[in-house]
């Protein structure tokens, strides 16, 4: 059974003139377990939406998100936060870091909101830092942290809860080609040491190349990428 079966998604949005602007028409997608799966496709075409309704961070018109064989929107508001800081990992084009804290601290706050204790969340936290080739960054704030590091920062907070699943929207999109060439490759060492799940929106094709899978979003539904070439 895939980790995540996404069935007839459906998802528009008003616009200004009082109509719809339909953005996904019908996705239909297996996500296994393990898997490194890229989306693509023009800017505009509904991945980040996507990415959204298969973490729970919104909810689709119609259609169903199974994670590990449950349906996703099926849960209450208290469980689906739940879901998504245990089960979920995130990591955004902007790295959406909290300025005041550290970043051993910005890394343990999943844990910390889980209710972790201080102690565990910080192990792991410094484990995790080290991990990314950090550990000398680790009681930095955001703001003397280059861009790369701030990013790899954020890496290490989405595998905080050891989470099964990692949602990752154009994560080198904000990053020079010789940074974004090395969280490649770090990207890659954590699907192949840890069997790491990522789904990974990129308009960048030397991180669609390392995915074991590439679709392209187009018109509002999934094909393979090599179709639209």
């Amino acid at each position: 059974m895939a980790l995540v079966s996404v069935q007839n998604l459906h998802k528009s949005y008003p616009t200004a003139g009082g109509g719809s602007l339909t953005v996904l028409s019908g996705v239909n997608l297996e996500i296994e377990e393990g898997e490194v799966l890229a989306i693509v496709g023009a800017s505009g075409s509904g991945k980040s939406t996507l990415l959204h309704l298969i973490g729970a961070l919104d909810r689709p018109d119609e259609g169903k998100v199974i994670f590990d064989g449950r349906e996703v929107f099926g849960r209450t508001d208290e469980d689906l936060a739940r879901f998504r800081n245990d089960s979920i990992g995130f990591v955004f084009q902007f790295h959406h870091l909290l300025p005041e804290f550290t970043a051993l601290e910005n890394v343990a706050m999943p844990a910390l909101i889980g209710r972790s204790s201080m102690a565990d969340a910080r192990k792991r936290a410094a484990e995790l830092l080290e991990l990314m080739g950090l550990s000398g960054r680790a009681e930095h704030v955001p703001a003397e942290l280059s861009g790369g590091e701030q990013q790899r920062v954020a890496v290490a907070r989405a595998l905080m809860n050891k989470p099964r699943m990692v949602l990752a929207d154009e994560p080198t999109g904000n990053l020079d080609t010789q940074t974004s060439a090395r969280l490649h490759e770090e990207l890659a060492t954590l699907s192949r040491e840890m069997g790491q799940t990522f789904v990974i929106v990129t308009h960048n094709p030397d991180l669609a190349a390392r995915a074991d899978r590439v679709l392209s979003l187009e018109r509002g539904v999934l094909v393979p990428a090599e179709a639209t070439l």
